[in-house]
């Protein structure tokens, strides 16, 4: 059974995702506090699929205990999908740089939750059954969910370490950003194409050594070129 854990101190939403997750076939846990949420997701990490994370908490704010998720290593994995009141362009951005892996802005529909996770679940588990990808001095490992460059370690969170995967995968042939995001987030719509562009900020950042490969085709979307390539 996969295992859900609610970071939300509204008792009626907690209920709300509760049912349509374990409608799901997930066991859910529930915690009010971003403290307590830190420390137990800590511990449990290993056997936790996926977090469901409210900004406005008492103890640790949301966006303060995503980045704290990446920055340690037990937890820095963890699918993270924040669900906030929000709804700005600056604030889904801000949640997408610590490491969120999808952002649900309130009021919003279980229905869609659920589709978001599932996405995201059914992302994870066609990584599990491929062979490492090499290309020059990148491989990547999705059955272990490893990204080197190099020989060294490379931290990638879930969606980004599918997005470089898509890109990886494309051989040189632009991907637009609706493509990407019905292949890496697993739906598609118009505000959508800003999440794209955070996360290739966010290789190029963390891949210096393959940014000048990751091409703005502009009106269109990304391509990654093989080395030596323009």
């Amino acid at each position: 059974m996969k295992r859900a854990v609610v970071v939300e101190d509204d008792p009626d939403i907690v209920e709300l995702i509760e049912h349509y997750l374990e409608a799901e076939g997930f066991e859910v846990e529930a915690v009010a506090d971003g403290r307590k949420a830190l420390d137990r997701l800590r511990a449990a990490s290993p056997d936790v699929d996926v977090v469901i994370l409210d900004l406005q908490l008492p103890g640790m704010d949301g966006v303060t205990l995503c980045a704290e998720l990446r920055r340690d290593k037990r937890t820095r994995t963890l699918p993270v999908i924040m669900l906030t009141a929000r709804g700005d362009e600056a604030d889904r951005v801000v949640g997408l740089e610590v490491g969120a892996d999808d952002y649900v802005v309130k009021p919003f529909s279980p229905k869609e939750l659920v589709a978001r996770v599932r996405a995201l679940m059914r992302r994870l588990e066609r990584e599990d059954d491929e062979a490492p990808v090499v290309r020059g001095g990148l491989e990547i490992d999705a059955a272990r969910h490893t990204v080197t460059w190099q020989g060294q370690g490379v931290h990638l969170t879930a969606k980004e370490f599918a997005l470089l995967l898509a890109l990886v995968e494309a051989s040189g042939r632009v991907l637009t950003r609706q493509v990407l995001l019905e292949r890496v987030w697993g739906y598609s719509y118009a505000e959508g194409t800003r999440t794209v562009d955070v996360h290739v900020r966010r290789l190029r950042e963390k891949l210096p050594g393959v940014a000048d490969r990751l091409i703005t085709v502009k009106s269109l979307g990304y391509r990654l070129t093989g080395e030596g390539e323009g």
